[in-house]
């Protein structure tokens, strides 16, 4: 048995999963804002689980991540600082963990489902924020992406803006007035694509990578944008700059991160 955990800004989603991958259990709460509560409710949650014999576990959390000591340095949502997230969860779970970032994690997962078509999978998730990932053979690339949306700077109405303030999805509720759920008129999805767009033709220019794959909130509609992303690419690429053989909806919009925890504990602790 394997456990997953995403904590989220809103919300926290946890997960026990079989050794074959299949979720079998799970709970969701909202994310506390204090970290000594957030344990509290963790703690409690997993007490209720049937599930407690885990071999491993991985951790998918938003914000800047020490891999090295297992800690969540910061966070822009929640006032989380220098935070031992690695070894405290490891106490309440009983069984050692792996922690990365929340967007690496869901890039993880949805590179292994690809794994037999293409070998460099460029992940983005387009939620509150946008976080970016680089899979490489089933890898993650802790190298790349970091800052995620927030260090790519673009020009954007005639001034040097982040990414992040004028694609993410709170960007989007801002601009329009509305959630993506409840955006139907194709003209706000066509703007929309063109700022997505501009970000993307940067990191494909970086990275070369041979899919791309669009998650989070955001990308769970992603079929009411598609044909103006994908043509808003074709139209802006640079003869010199190999474009991706297909950009994709994450399968696993709402589990990915979950599912890239079981995938990453799997290969870190030996399980595989």
């Amino acid at each position: 048995m394997y456990l997953g955990i995403d904590v989220g800004g809103t919300k926290t989603l946890v997960a026990a999963l079989s050794d074959q991958g299949k979720i079998v259990e799970q709970a969701k709460f909202p994310t506390p804002i204090e970290y000594d509560g957030f344990k509290l409710k963790l703690e409690a949650v997993l007490a209720g689980f049937k599930n407690k014999d885990f071999k491993a576990g991985g951790i998918g959390s938003a914000g800047m991540i020490d891999r090295k000591n297992g800690r969540l340095i910061n966070w822009t949502n929640i006032p989380w600082k220098d935070i031992p997230l690695q070894a405290d969860l490891e106490k309440l779970a009983g069984c050692p963990m792996v922690l990365e970032n929340d967007a690496k994690m869901g890039g993880l997962s949805e590179a292994m489902l690809l794994k037999d078509q293409f070998s460099r999978v460029l992940y983005i998730a387009i939620g509150t924020g946008i976080g970016i990932a680089l899979i490489v053979d089933c890898k993650i690339d802790s190298n790349f992406g970091d800052g995620g949306g927030r260090a790519l700077m673009l020009e954007h109405q005639g001034k040097l803006t982040s990414w992040e303030e004028f694609a993410s999805g709170r960007a989007l509720v801002e601009r329009f007035g509305k959630e993506a759920a409840d955006i139907t008129d194709e003209a706000v999805w066509q703007s929309y694509s063109r700022d997505l767009s501009q970000g993307l033709l940067q990191l494909i220019a970086m990275v070369e990578p041979d899919c791309i794959v669009i998650g989070g909130s955001v990308g769970r509609y992603f079929g009411r944008f598609s044909h103006f992303l994908k043509t808003g690419l074709e139209k802006h690429s640079l003869p010199l700059v190999t474009m991706p053989n297909a950009v994709l909806p994450a399968k696993r919009p709402e589990e990915a991160v979950i599912f890239g925890c079981y995938d990453l504990a799997k290969q870190v602790y030996g399980h595989a």
